[in-house]
Parts: C-alpha cells; structure tokens; sequence
C-alpha cells in the first residue's frame, strides 16, 4: 500500500463532499461524525460541503459537483463496498479503503476467515445462516460467547451469552438486522482499539468501561468510559500494533481504519474487526489515539483526507 500524498494548499483537494448519514443502522452516529469533520475541513480552507446519503451523492458528483469524498458513512453502503465501487466506476478519489477492503471488513465472517488462513488470531466462530441450529452450534462453540449480525458496526445487535436460556433472545436481537448471524467465543480479559493512519500505527487504546461491556451506550452517551493511551507498554504495545497492521493488510484495506483487539488474561491477542470508516465523534477512539501522538483533530481530519489521492483503491 502506497503512502498517501502530502498536501499544503487546501485548494489541491478541489470540491469535497463529506458523506454520512444514510440509511444504515448506525445513520446518527454518522451524521455526529459528518458534522465534526465537515467544520473541521472548512476550518483549515477545504471546500467542503455535507452530502446525506449515497444517491443525493451521486447525483451531485455525476453533476461535477465534486472533486473527492471524504467517506464518513458506517455500516451499509457506505462500508460494503458499493459506494467505492461507484465513486471508483465516476473516477472519484475518496477516503478509506476501496472495494476489497471494505467489502472484507464489513463482513466479519469472511474476514474471519481471511485471519483464519494466514494463521492470524481470532476467536473461534461459527456463521449462522438464517434457519441456522443456533443450539447446535453454541453447544459447538461453547459457552460464554457472543452473538451478532455479520454486517453490522458499533455494538448494533450484539449479545453476550453466558448459558443456553438466553442464547434465543440474543438470536433474536441479531436478526433484526440484514444479513447472517456470527457466533464467537467470548474472549474475557482487555478491550483495545488500534488506529491506522496512512501507514503509521497510533497507539493502542485500552477502553474501561464503567459498566461491564463497552456497549453502544458506553460508545457514544456516557460520559463514565475511561480510555487508557497507550493501553500497552514496551513489547506488549509493538506486538498489539503489529498485528493490527497485519490485520488490516490482509483485508486489504487501506487509507485509514481502525481494528479491534481483545486481549485474554494470558496476554494474548485476538482479532475481531476492522472499521473502514471508523467514528470521528467526540466521543470516537482514533480522534483519541491520534492526539496523544501529536495529531489535533483538525489535523486529523486533513490527513484522512490525503487518503483520497492514493492509487491503490
């Protein structure tokens, strides 16, 4: 993957479009995300405007409205894949991973899978199809473990199953939502985040939450979550930030991102994400990493923005 291009004058960057909202399930989280980073763009001279949605989007870059998207959509099309795919068939720069990589990542079935053969950790699975023996497989992956969608982001459907009188409702939950289900061992120890800029590796992130989970309300509502950064120390830290990158590599993925590491109480590592478009929140975790190291937000968002003139998606 090619190191994104340093930029000077806003006025290189042409017209941006700032995308978010949408349809998905995590739409309001976009849009909080959408409204820092368009302020933040317009802040230091980029032409920026706010776009709802991939249609109104198309249809204003198909008008030459646009130079280049900055892509703050979660989860559906803004993270499959299918606005890459279109904004790459209009000749569109834009932020983030291209098809491949976002379409791996959002899947977190096939990404599994993509860790799973290059020998990469992650936590036992099973995919659960609709109509799937859910009891089956649990008895097969054992208890504790956790249920969700397989194409959904920020908590949205998950349940963690400590025994078997509650393995049908957490079933439930998920299915509300499109797609295949993911069954996985439940790691217990450490919750950590690593975020990639470009091609450097912020610090790890470890999340605390006041409650038992970092759930979507310790996400994105309370105020009570602690993050620790670094999470890590000394070889710990490198070995965490080493496999994220791997992680992230193997998807390919590109651009910017941010992947999810739990850490056993033996210390070791497990995969299970990666987020293409990660959130840009006051309350998001790459905002948090990229400070310690020197990177305000504004700067941040700039440099997201210089994803777009790479040629790799």
């Amino acid at each position: 993957m090619s190191a994104p291009k340093k930029i000077t004058d806003p006025a290189q960057f042409g017209r941006v479009a700032v995308v978010m909202g949408g349809s998905s399930a995590e739409r309001e989280v976009s849009l909080n995300s959408g409204d820092g980073v368009l302020k933040a763009l317009r802040a230091r001279g980029v032409d920026a405007e706010a776009i709802d949605g991939i249609p109104a989007l198309l249809d204003a870059v198909r008008a030459g409205h646009f130079a280049r998207v900055f892509n703050i959509l979660h989860g559906g099309g803004g993270e499959n894949g299918e606005l890459q795919g279109a904004l790459q068939s209009l000749r569109i720069p834009f932020t983030g991973s291209g098809v491949l990589g976002s379409a791996l990542s959002l899947d977190k079935i096939r990404a599994k899978l993509v860790w799973q053969a290059l020998g990469l950790p992650t936590p036992r699975f099973k995919a659960l199809p609709r109509g799937a023996d859910v009891h089956a497989a649990a008895r097969e992956i054992g208890f504790p473990l956790i249920v969700k969608p397989a194409w959904e982001g920020s908590s949205v459907g998950v349940t963690r199953v400590f025994d078997e009188q509650d393995l049908d409702a957490a079933v439930e939950l998920a299915q509300r939502y499109p797609g295949d289900l993911l069954m996985e061992t439940l790691i217990e120890g450490g919750e950590f985040t690593v975020g990639i800029l470009g091609r450097e590796v912020l610090p790890t992130i470890k999340i605390v939450p006041k409650g038992e989970y970092y759930d979507y309300n310790a996400k994105y509502i309370a105020e009570d979550t602690q993050y620790i950064c670094p999470g890590l120390e000394g070889a710990a830290e490198r070995e965490m930030q080493e496999l994220a990158l791997r992680a992230f590599d193997a998807l390919a993925c590109g651009g910017w991102g941010r992947v999810d590491v739990m850490r056993d109480r033996d210390g070791r590592n497990w995969l299970l994400e990666v987020n293409t478009a990660p959130g840009m929140t006051s309350h998001s975790l790459v905002p948090k990493a990229a400070k310690v190291v020197g990177i305000d937000y504004q700067t941040l968002c700039w440099r997201v923005l210089e994803t777009s003139f790479r040629e790799d998606v």
